[in-house]
Formats: C-alpha cells, structure tokens, sequence
C-alpha cells in the first residue's frame, strides 16, 4: 500500500484569507471536462452516439467504471466509460481509450513536474512533501519513484544514438566519484564524462559511464563505445592529466593533439609544496600560463623553472612532467584560449550534479548516478553554451610554438 501525505491536521495555508475561488472554480470542471473527451472518443470508435440505435454499429457501450487520475489540477475520480468493439470474426473485444492509457494515474505534466523537482535536488520524501498540496495529499513516495524512473526509457536511447552526425571537432574527457549503494554498501564509484564540441561551438554530452576507477581499460571502454556508434577522430583532446586517459587516447588516436587541464597542473604544483609557498606558485603560475603570447609563455615557463627548482624542486618537476601537452592551447589563435585551456566545462556539470545530490547521501545504485547526470541536461536543468572562440576553428593549428629546453 502507498504511502500519502494527506493528513487530518490544519493546514497554516488552508484558511479563508488563503482560498482561491478561481482555482476551485476550474479544478471543479476538470472532471466534466475529461470525462467530454471519454464519451467524444467512445462516440466515435462506435461510430454512433449514447442510446442511439439507428444504422450500422462497431459495438456497443458497457457501463461505467471509477478511475482515479493525479494532474497538476489534482487528484480526481473519473466515470471512465466502458465499451465492446466487434470485430472482422464476429467476436466482440474490451474498448480502450487513448485519452487516459491503461495504468497511468499520473498526467504526462505531473511526472515532469515531479522529475523536474527531483532533478532540482530534492530526494523522494520531500518532493511528496512539497507537491502535496498541489496534488492534494495523493502523492506517495512509490509514485515519485515510479514518476523518475520512466526517464530510464529515454536514457537507454540516448546512449545508443548515433554520433555520426555530430560534427565533433574537439572532446574534453573527466571524471568524477560519487557515493552509490552497492550491495547494501556505500561504495565510491567513477563516472566517467566525455563532452563534445560542435563546428558551430555547441557543447553537447556525448557519453556517460560508471566505472570503478578511471584506469586506462575503462577509459577504453568509454571511448571505443564512441567510436562504435560513429564519433571521428577530433581536432583536439582536452584532459584532466589522469595517465591512465592518455594512454587510452594514445592507443586510439596517437597523432591527436592533446591539451592537459591548466587548472589540474595548478593543483598539482601546490600538493608538491609547503602550503607558505601556495600563493607564490600560483601567482607566477598564472603569470606564466595567462601570458599574452606564446613567447612570453616560453620565456616565463623557463624562469618558473629556474626559480622554484632552487626553492621547491619538486615544483618544478611537476611542471617539467607535463611537458608540452599543458601548452599544446598556444597552437590555436588566441581566441580560443580560454575554452582549450581546462576542463571547466565539465567541471561545471560536475559541481551542478553533486549540489543537487547533496541531500542524498547515497544514490540507491551507480546506475542512476549516470541517468540523473544526464537528466539534468536532458530537462535544461543545466544548459550548455558555445565555447569561446568557436568562430575561428576553421583556422589550422599551428606547429609546436614553444621551446621546452630550459
């Protein structure tokens, strides 16, 4: 039996200054109103209106039956008429309207709703909370579950469209963790992000994946599951720096160029430091990164070097490790600097994602981690815009632009 919130308590917004004569003016006529589209439709699968006998006929009517149907308007009873339709054999079959499809006791507004507050980061026990005065107490909290998870048919085509459509010229590829109950056990999963960037600058999630770790096979996995349903080679990779992704990318495209996350670097120049030193790295790593050409890069990059490998070494082999590939952005025109640097744009939809699952403390399984990541986007929840300097991707990289002796 499903649980509801209706309650025999006053309700603070249920007195007199709260009532609203136009609300319940047209809540009322629902009913009458779709129990008109019933019979209109009963009409005419028969062919000939109630209690008419003249002419030719398919079938015949056949009572009445109770049906309840929750809207945005509410809960309410209907006489849902009743009909049998005879057919090519002589036999007569059970009438079943299109208006109110079989099983459904949610109108397809009602289940957007409820995803859409789902979605807003609230779990299962507070949306029938907060919707249960709308739907006036009826909502229980199997309904909300059943509600979200008629989402899992769209989410299963998404994953298996085609890409070979989507002209993608440049994919930025990170994961995150999260906390999903696995065989009763909270367990640390990894979702793995790929997201595309179109011709015309147009951002667009490509693929979703959770794994237990961001290894080299399971970037594979991700990857090889693109190239299955159609992706190209793109123009330009954008990574986090895990070396277990860019070996994948190596072994699937080795004459791909390849940018690391500027910001990723950042945090790994300071986790090799006495946190005094932070704010000095930072600024003459911002100073060198954010230059305003490739020489003034290649020249502060040498003097990063020089400086921190006599007070902080480690520093500067952490620098020296990622090699050209953090300054591969220097290749394409200026304009499109800011977007190639990092990986922010997925570290965006990684922040939106894990405030709305905040409230959560566990996701009931790694399934619908990648399902409401993906939901998000799907219901505009989040939107995606064109990436700067999109208008200048007709324009060739150039050759290596930076001297990395030092």
């Amino acid at each position: 039996m499903e649980e509801t919130t209706a309650t025999t308590e006053t309700q603070p917004f249920l007195g007199e200054d709260w009532f609203d004569p136009l609300e319940t003016a047209v809540r009322g006529r629902i009913r009458g109103f779709i129990e008109e589209m019933l019979e209109a439709e009963l009409h005419a699968a028969l062919q000939r209106g109630r209690y008419d006998r003249r002419g030719t006929t398919r079938g015949h009517r056949h009572g009445h039956r109770a049906r309840q149907l929750i809207g945005t308007f509410g809960p309410v009873t209907l006489s849902v008429p009743r009909g049998r339709l005879a057919g090519a054999d002589g036999r007569t079959s059970e009438w079943r309207n299109q208006t109110i499809p079989a099983y459904r006791r949610l109108t397809k507004r009602a289940e957007a709703l409820i995803a859409g507050a789902y979605l807003s980061g609230t779990n299962t026990r507070r949306v029938r909370r907060a919707l249960g005065a709308l739907f006036g107490g009826a909502i229980g909290k199997d309904m909300v579950s059943r509600a979200w998870h008629k989402v899992q048919t769209d989410w299963d085509a998404w994953q298996q469209r085609d890409l070979s459509k989507d002209d993608i010229v440049r994919l930025i590829l990170d994961g995150t963790v999260v906390r999903v109950r696995l065989d009763r056990k909270a367990t640390s999963l990894s979702v793995l992000v790929a997201l595309g960037v179109r011709r015309d600058g147009q951002k667009v999630l490509l693929a979703l994946r959770n794994m237990g770790g961001e290894s080299e096979a399971a970037w594979r996995a991700l990857l090889d599951d693109l190239v299955a349903r159609g992706l190209a080679a793109p123009e330009l990779v954008i990574v986090d720096g895990a070396s277990g992704l860019e070996k994948a990318i190596t072994a699937l495209w080795n004459d791909v160029p390849v940018q690391r996350c500027t910001v990723h670097k950042h945090r790994n120049l300071l986790a090799h430091a006495p946190k005094k030193l932070y704010d000095e790295i930072s600024a003459d790593y911002a100073d060198m990164i954010y230059a305003n050409t490739a020489q003034e890069v290649g020249a502060k990059r040498k003097a990063f070097l020089r400086k921190w490998r006599l007070r902080c070494r480690p520093v500067a082999d952490s620098l020296e490790e990622a090699g050209e590939k953090l300054f591969t952005f220097l290749r394409f025109p200026p304009e499109q600097w800011k977007s190639v640097r990092t990986t922010n744009a997925i570290e965006r939809l990684h922040e939106e994602f894990k405030r709305r699952i905040k409230t959560q403390c566990l996701l009931p399984c790694a399934e619908t981690a990648c399902m409401l990541f993906w939901a998000l986007l799907a219901s505009g929840q989040i939107n995606l815009r064109r990436v700067a300097g999109w208008d200048t991707f007709h324009v060739p990289p150039a050759e290596r632009t930076i001297d990395l002796a030092a």
